[in-house]
């Protein structure tokens, strides 16, 4: 195989905001490139991250988003509740998609509602095995 994924794209009606949110989200930087309708949000240079990580690209779009994301981003945090109070200080907020009472993570929307997850952390054991 010869290539890598360069970008996850999702779909925007305000890129430049929904790009906002998820570089303070992820402690990314958005890209300078001077394109209003594709904002892309990537790693730091220098970070372990770095051209190891696709982008995350926001293109504009007319329609704002009307039903249950196709594909969604889970996030595995150090600390689940501190990471959830922190994602919802930022304007995320927790969604119900029928994921019901005794999942071990927590749903949420950014601000565009686009949904994501918020993993439990991994045991010092699950740690170790990776």
């Amino acid at each position: 195989m010869t290539f890598r994924i360069e970008n996850i794209s999702i779909d925007s009606t305000s890129p430049f905001e929904t790009a906002q949110f998820w570089a303070e989200a992820l402690g990314w930087r958005i890209a300078e490139d001077g394109d209003d309708d594709e904002i892309a949000v990537q790693p730091a240079p220098g970070s372990p991250e770095f051209g190891v990580l696709p982008d995350i690209l926001f293109l504009r779009v007319p329609e704002s988003k009307a039903i249950k994301n196709r594909l969604h981003l889970d996030l595995r945090p150090a600390d689940q509740d501190v990471e959830v109070a922190r994602l919802e200080s930022l304007g995320a907020t927790r969604v119900d998609i029928g994921q019901g009472s005794g999942v071990t993570w927590v749903v949420m929307a950014d601000p565009e509602g686009n949904e994501f997850c918020i993993l439990r952390a991994l045991t010092d054991a699950e740690q170790r095995a990776v």
